[in-house]
């Protein structure tokens, strides 16, 4: 994956996957991965491996980010640890976000 500029509509264009996947990956290097996640009526995600930082391109609901819940909408940006529980809740039906997964099995060190 060469691209250094992603844009959502190349992400949707490829939405969903062979097998019904609300998420691509468009870019990676080193740690990093880039994603498009267009969930559609739930989000069954389970806790990842790696921190991620999720930024909002669209849509609006509430944000499950361990025992905490939140409002998100446009714009926004959420940060998930590794190993957290976490899930977009009451979401619209227009949901895309961006997935920025980074750094090491198990996630970063707290400073």
């Amino acid at each position: 994956m060469s691209d250094h500029q992603l844009t959502v509509a190349q992400g949707l264009a490829r939405l969903p996957g062979p097998d019904g996947e609300r998420f691509v990956e468009l870019f990676r290097h080193g740690t990093l991965s880039v994603e498009l996640y267009a969930p559609r009526g739930t989000d069954p995600q389970s806790p990842h491996t790696r921190d991620e930082v999720y930024v909002v391109a669209a849509g609006r609901g509430t944000f499950q980010n361990g025992a905490t819940r939140h409002a998100f909408a446009p714009g926004d940006v959420l940060f998930v640890p590794a190993g957290v529980v976490h899930r977009f809740e009451s979401f619209s039906d227009d949901l895309v976000v961006w997935v920025f997964f980074y750094g090491p099995e198990g996630g970063e060190a707290p400073e």
